[in-house]
């Protein structure tokens, strides 16, 4: 047999539950998400507007004037997508429990590559259409203009909003220590900065008194500021307030360690299992990297505990911590939690240190006896990382624990459980009226996820969190 299973599906019962709150927070929550895909699309369209009402509309009058002011449109619209991007990336609490932090940096992420396009368009549409209504060639034109007002800094952040694009791609970040990659990211702030005075000194689309001046400048202060609050003032805060310091570090197996973390009022926090926070460990050497790492455990009283495999140098160096060593935080983050449940029943899966956020997610959830189905790909039959907690968990919780050990065969379950043919809705009864949730490697995190949605599962239902950066 490939896999071995610690039952308590005994304990079920089998009268289907009739739809009951995990329905009616999901519906909630989905119409937050519409809202907001509503509001992003509609502050495009309001940009477009305003331009076309400000005399925009008249200025298509000649073939030099349309091309500029198609270029001007499609600067607008990479400036709005830019605002976008920074509002997903700032962790505003309604973006973050609507979509979750995956999900939103994901969609960030994705907007990148038509930001470039829509700049590079916006750049050659102006050059092409001024030197249109000048009667010069487009070089010409490119001397003529490089005078006008902030246009070398306009320059400055298109060169570094690039660069960060180019490095975001899969294939280079992965080249990337995540310490290096995330500093680099930061110059996205810098381009921003440096490209919107030449909005505002460049022609007359923003003179005084126009409705557009008054929009960017609302636009602006908003979207500048609430990245202020919340990924700066809010952790300095919460740093400040909770006062965390290691407690105990833990040395398991094969690198991997578990920190424990104390600290005052953290039920302020309203952390619970299957989130994460960024930490911060305010030693030399280690206090300038951020680490996103979840929860090992459900919080605890005034504790917190996270279990970390050394994949690096920075995650290698935790192992090294003091107890009494102070911790800054970022958090907590992500609705890999009750917040995206839809159903009453529960399937966690996990692989690797994957484990982690599955472990504390056992331990919080709501669920009655058979109800929740835990599996594990684990090296070893009887031993993986944490599998001893879980398997005590499921035995007080009522959940049944598979392990399915080996090495990892070309889908996700192991050789051996697949020339059995076993498949996810072999090892979780009742697949379809479940949550799933999922946490491990790229490749197999995706084995997963499209066996669930082959059989049926809805996207509500399919939770996954990524292993990766």
């Amino acid at each position: 047999m490939a896999f071995l299973v610690h039952d308590a599906r005994h304990l079920e019962r089998r009268a289907r539950p009739a739809p009951g709150p995990e329905r009616d927070r999901t519906a909630r929550r989905l119409w937050r998400v519409d809202l907001l895909q509503a509001a992003a699309a509609a502050s495009v369209a309001i940009t477009i507007a305003l331009f076309l009402a400000d005399g925009g509309a008249a200025r298509f009058g000649d073939p030099g004037a349309a091309l500029t002011s198609l270029g001007i449109i499609a600067g607008l619209v990479a400036t709005d997508l830019v605002f976008v991007m920074l509002l997903l990336a700032a962790r505003v609490p309604l973006i973050e429990r609507a979509v979750g932090h995956d999900a939103a940096m994901a969609f960030h992420g994705k907007l990148g590559k038509p930001v470039i396009y829509l700049l590079i368009a916006h750049g050659v549409l102006l050059l092409a259409g001024y030197a249109v209504a000048d009667g010069v060639d487009l070089v010409a034109e490119a001397i003529a203009i490089w005078s006008l007002p902030d246009l070398p800094l306009a320059i400055l952040g298109f060169a570094l909003f690039a660069f960060v694009v180019v490095t975001s791609l899969v294939a280079v970040r992965r080249r990337l220590r995540y310490e290096a990659w995330h500093l680099i990211h930061l110059l996205v702030y810098v381009a921003v900065l440096a490209a919107l005075p030449h909005q505002f000194s460049t022609g007359a689309l923003f003179a005084e008194g126009t409705w557009q001046r008054g929009y960017w400048l609302a636009v602006t202060i908003l979207t500048l500021g609430a990245v202020a609050v919340y990924r700066v003032l809010v952790p300095v805060v919460a740093t400040l307030r909770h006062r965390l310091v290691v407690e105990s570090v833990e040395r398991l197996d094969d690198g991997v360690v578990s920190i424990t973390m104390r600290g005052e009022h953290l039920e302020r926090l309203h952390a619970t299992g299957g989130q994460f926070f960024v930490w911060r460990f305010l030693t030399p050497g280690q206090w300038w990297q951020a680490h996103p790492y979840s929860l090992s455990a459900a919080p605890q009283g005034q504790r917190l505990r996270i279990t970390v495999r050394a994949l690096g140098a920075g995650s290698a160096g935790i192992a090294d911590l003091l107890p009494g060593t102070r911790v800054a935080i970022e958090g907590p983050y992500g609705i890999f939690s009750e917040a995206s449940r839809s159903r009453s029943r529960l399937a966690l899966v996990a692989a690797g240190i994957g484990v982690t956020p599955i472990r504390s997610l056992l331990e919080s959830a709501s669920f009655r006896p058979g109800q929740a189905t835990v599996v594990l790909r684990t090296q070893e039959a009887t031993s993986g990382w944490l599998l001893d907690e879980i398997r005590a968990i499921c035995r007080d919780r009522g959940a049944t624990l598979i392990t399915v050990p080996g090495s990892r065969g070309s889908g996700w379950l192991t050789d051996a459980a697949e020339r059995e043919g076993l498949a996810l809705r072999n090892l979780v009864p009742r697949l379809a009226d479940s949550d799933l949730y999922v946490c491990g490697p790229r490749a197999w995190s995706e084995g997963v996820l499209a066996e669930a949605r082959a059989a049926g599962l809805a996207p509500e239902q399919i939770h996954h969190e990524r292993f990766d950066w």
